[in-house]
């Protein structure tokens, strides 16, 4: 941890001394006995007593190790001020007594060390308190920015994150159109393309446009339907509203791939994958039909989606899944939210 500086104002210092010596002459001033000299010692003594400490009080804090620190009073710190506070006031009492030969040293001397120690007292528990309310914004701080730096990080490896499965399952897709002289695999060779020049744009973007993650991922379900045939079916009833709306790069691609990943994907049972508008939300359903071996736990995937919304609204994915139908809504983000 950097080490903490005081900073308060020398006008503060000044004016608090002042006031206090002022304040210490009070009752000689409501006095029937009056004396003009004896109360402007007094007030000069009693300042200058005030500015002293503070000035030690704030060297003694400051010089505080750093490893030694603690949300906690240092009792042998203030044990040390005090000492040091009786001395001094005793040293000004002693003057008081040359300038003013004619008071009583002994009830003086009793008066002054009481208020010196007072004074002390306050400002070392005023100073305490500085210290810890710095440090303790010092270690949120700190707190924060490792927070934000973790999310950040964190953000960046999924915004980097590129499935080498799909571009495999692609590439195996690819080589049986060519070898079969099936007509479309130069429209599949252009997809995918496509695709990969959508994530090369995109990867460095926060957020893109609902209609730009449409196209991203009507070229994902192009390769997925040269690879399944006709073993999904997809639904796309989102307006024009919608399209406009804001999300992060690849969130619906991710999400499709994960209902063609986790569940049967045949032409005797179809997959039907559907998005869709419901108020607020995007959402993504599909009815479940598992492979064997998947379980109902949130996958990398939607835990990384999640994140992302987290990381950049302060807000969650709802997910529900009513064994019938896995259904994923995204809150749709608006331009003049984001801003």
């Amino acid at each position: 941890m950097a080490k903490l500086q005081f900073k308060i104002s020398q006008v503060t210092i000044w004016i608090s001394s002042i006031f206090l010596g002022l304040l210490s002459s009070v009752p000689q001033m409501a006095s029937h006995t009056f004396n003009l000299a004896e109360a402007a010692v007094n007030a000069a003594l009693t300042a200058t007593f005030a500015l002293l400490m503070w000035y030690f009080n704030i060297f003694m804090l400051s010089r505080q190790p750093e490893k030694s620190r603690q949300q906690s009073i240092s009792y042998s710190k203030l044990v040390s001020s005090l000492l040091v506070g009786l001395v001094l006031m005793l040293g000004l009492a002693w003057i008081q007594q040359l300038i003013l030969s004619h008071i009583n040293f002994g009830p003086t001397m009793l008066m002054v060390e009481v208020r010196g120690i007072l004074i002390n007292l306050v400002f070392y528990m005023f100073l305490n308190l500085l210290q810890q309310n710095y440090e303790n914004q010092y270690v949120n701080m700190e707190l924060e920015r490792i927070k934000n730096d973790n999310l950040g990080a964190q953000y960046e490896l999924l915004k980097q994150q590129v499935n080498p499965h799909f571009l495999f399952n692609s590439l195996n897709t690819l080589k049986a159109m060519v070898e079969s002289g099936d007509e479309e695999a130069i429209d599949f060779i252009i997809k995918l393309s496509n695709f990969y020049r959508y994530t090369l744009e995109s990867r460095k973007l926060d957020l893109i446009h609902v209609h730009e993650e449409m196209e991203i991922l009507n070229a994902y379900l192009f390769l997925q339907k040269a690879r399944f045939d006709n073993g999904f079916t997809f639904t796309n009833t989102l307006d024009s509203n919608v399209l406009t709306t804001l999300i992060p790069p690849f969130t619906l691609q991710l999400l499709v791939e994960n209902c063609l990943k986790h569940n049967i994907v045949s032409l005797q049972k179809p997959l039907h994958i559907k998005v869709y508008r419901d108020t607020d939300y995007l959402v993504v359903e599909n009815q479940i039909q598992l492979k064997k071996g998947e379980n109902n736990s949130l996958g990398v995937g939607l835990k990384n989606i999640d994140l992302r919304y987290n990381h950049l609204l302060d807000k969650h994915v709802e997910i529900s899944n009513d064994q019938k139908v896995f259904r994923i809504k995204l809150p749709l983000i608006y331009e003049h939210t984001h801003h």
